[in-house]
């Protein structure tokens, strides 16, 4: 852009006494700002014309930049929104979920489709999304002219760029293969690394710190391996597509040549060479075009993994017109209930009556299916054969949200969440006052040691409550389901982590809370379920015993022989 102008400037070049005929094409405005250029030095003198030249300059480079600037201003926020967005809609979808997706997914892998997969999709193709709209254009415009200036070697052309096409595809598919192998172990090793960190202390009680070790460093080297393999593909695309393009060149060049020195097609010299000037525009832009096509091949992959969670089937729903349920007033039942989890049955043929205000007991082995029991009273799970019903109603003709606000679960293990005592009592409660959070664990017989802790209330209980006892743990979770109040308890053996002192505090506060309510007990501990109204006995997923404790003492069977079991121990 400056010499031209320079060599007006200093005398290298006569000026022009004629304005040019305004085109719109380079060599046309080139020659109208030459005139203009000549006429500033004409009417002033050159240092005038060198300040309008410095200013051109500064105006023609300030309008570039500002407008990359823009260009940027408008997709930073889309993708960023897409990210948002994205990343949203997964977390939505996760809470959604059963929890029986759950139990066949590694949370390491969820965690990596939502991190790792999602920021592959950042920059493996929003990253590439400029490359993606302005290169084909830049392409086909350039194509155009090229049939505009030889039908005859363009259609030779045409023959050419579909092969070379064909060939970078090829290489391509290879790289979305690769790509999705690389997530799957890194998804693996999040799992691994999440797994080491939960079971810390088990790894160092039983020196197994070395098993771990290995089973880390050969997925991780694995991982090395394969991205190795899909970064060698990836930096291949722009010198092959060059490479490729050079071949086509010398292709035209060998067939264009031809035509002219035979004078065939009517191609002439001059037409030639501007045709081949014009082709060699279309390199870079193939260059990046394929560059940018590797990388969205690489994070289509990605966008397939986080696919398979947005779509995977939501089982557990809300029936269209669902109704909230007002109260519950009488009793719950199971009706010839079957639940089966592919194709493995759980629970067969279970019918039971829980009265309102009565406590029923589920007692069995491990794998006797109480816990799946428990879980389809608040649909965690759906039956897959009969019907559970809470006052003579189908609970899937009610919402999911009203059914679940009867109930206060406590689980044998305690889950907490990394924030406050008191926002972990509250949970899923709201309007909650500071007495009634103060009575709710002074129930659960924790009040004494929170106020202990330095930010009573306030104190932050790390992750899964690490900062806390087991005991501790375990008595915040209970003054949550203190707190909530409801007519339903399902309580998993919540006393079980309990030291001796806590467990008679705790169970007495239990059994006060249990007063008026209906209760399903899972128990574990035998002696905690004495003066429950009824117990259920269940093996391989069927009820085998029922009735109060002293009449299946008397039956003599398999409940007598847990009791006579855990007494001997």
């Amino acid at each position: 852009m400056l010499a031209p102008f320079l060599q007006m400037l200093f005398g290298k070049e006569k000026l022009l006494n004629i304005a040019p005929q305004v085109g719109f094409n380079a060599s046309s405005i080139s020659n109208y700002l030459k005139y203009l250029i000549s006429q500033l030095i004409k009417q002033h003198n050159e240092i005038y014309a060198l300040g309008a030249i410095c200013v051109m300059i500064l105006v023609s480079i300030f309008l570039k930049n500002l407008f990359t600037y823009l260009s940027y201003r408008v997709l930073a926020p889309m993708r960023n929104y897409v990210m948002t967005k994205l990343r949203s809609d997964l977390y939505a979808k996760i809470l959604e979920l059963p929890i029986g997706y759950f139990t066949e997914q590694r949370k390491g892998d969820i965690i990596s489709r939502m991190s790792n997969d999602a920021n592959e999709v950042e920059f493996s193709v929003l990253g590439t999304l400029e490359g993606l709209i302005r290169d084909p254009l830049n392409i086909i415009v350039i194509l155009v002219c090229l049939i505009y200036l030889s039908p005859a070697l363009s259609l030779f052309l045409m023959v050419l760029l579909p092969l070379t096409g064909f060939i970078i595809g090829r290489v391509s598919r290879s790289l979305k293969k690769q790509s999705t192998a690389s997530q799957e172990q890194l998804g693996t090793l999040m799992s691994i690394l999440d797994e080491t960190l939960s079971g810390l202390r088990v790894i160092k009680a039983f020196n197994a710190e070395r098993i771990l070790r290995s089973k880390f460093f050969q997925t991780n080297n694995t991982l090395n391996h394969i991205r190795n393999r899909m970064n060698f593909r990836r930096d291949l695309a722009s010198p092959m597509s060059e490479f490729l393009g050079v071949v086509v060149l010398c292709c035209i060049l060998w067939f264009g040549g031809n035509l002219v020195l035979n004078k065939q097609a009517g191609l002439e010299a001059d037409t030639f060479i501007t045709y081949i000037v014009f082709f060699t525009q279309i390199i870079n832009p193939s260059k990046s075009l394929s560059t940018a096509f590797y990388n969205a091949q690489r994070g289509s992959s990605a966008i397939q993994r986080i696919e398979e969670v947005l779509q995977a089937p939501v089982t557990v729903t809300d029936m269209p017109g669902a109704a909230a349920i007002p109260s519950f007033n009488h009793s719950i039942e199971f009706r010839n209930v079957s639940f089966a989890y592919e194709d493995n049955i759980i629970l067969k043929d279970i019918n039971l009556v829980i009265e309102k205000g009565k406590t029923v007991a589920l007692v069995g082995s491990s794998g006797a299916g109480k816990s799946s029991l428990a879980d389809l009273v608040p649909r965690f799970h759906d039956v897959t054969g009969g019907e559970i019903l809470i006052d003579g109603v189908n609970i899937k003709n009610y919402s999911l949200h009203s059914i679940r606000n009867l109930m206060g679960i406590v689980t044998q293990e305690p889950i907490l969440f990394n924030d406050t005592i008191a926002n972990n009592i509250t949970l899923g409660s709201e309007k909650v006052t500071e007495t009634e959070i103060e009575h709710a664990a002074a129930v659960a017989n924790a009040l004494q040691f929170i106020q202990q802790k330095e930010e009573g209330f306030q104190e932050n209980i790390g992750d899964r409550g690490t900062k806390l006892s087991g005991g501790e743990r375990q008595r915040v979770t209970i003054a949550r389901a203190v707190l909530k109040n409801p007519p339903i308890l399902i309580l998993d053996e919540a006393t079980s982590s309990l030291d001796t002192e806590s467990e008679r505090l705790v169970q007495d506060a239990i059994n006060q809370m249990m007063q008026n309510r209906t209760s399903l007990v899972i128990a574990h501990r035998l002696s905690t379920i004495r003066h429950a109204d009824e117990i259920v006995v269940l093996q391989k997923g069927m009820i085998i015993e029922r009735g109060n404790h002293d009449e299946l003492l008397a039956q003599n069977g398999h409940y007598r022989k847990l009791v006579e079991m855990q007494e001997v121990k």
